[in-house]
């Protein structure tokens, strides 16, 4: 074997080396634009806000029901949870 035969052997495997380097980056790169690109919609558009709004969405549907039912459970407790109202236990506010 000539040394000229060495040299293109030691070659073409520190070519393929690099080839395969270079692969990876590529990839790496494409995998971490993509990782990106899937966070950029994040939060709610101002047009889809009217359909989180709505009044099924809510997390109390009656707004004076549930007004009532923490009345009675702060009147039966004897204690008031900060909600802007006085109390004992009697339920006489």
């Amino acid at each position: 074997m000539t040394p000229e035969d060495r040299a293109t052997k030691t070659g073409s495997a520190s070519g393929a080396t690099a080839l395969l380097a270079r692969s990876l980056a590529a990839i790496g790169v494409a995998a971490s634009v993509a990782a990106l690109a899937g966070c950029a919609g994040l939060g709610v558009q101002p047009w889809d806000r009217d359909v989180l709004a709505r009044d099924d969405m809510q997390l109390t549907s009656d707004p004076l029901e549930a007004s009532l039912d923490e009345h009675i459970y702060f009147s039966k407790e004897a204690s008031s949870g900060g909600r802007g109202f006085g109390g004992g236990g009697c339920g006489c506010n």
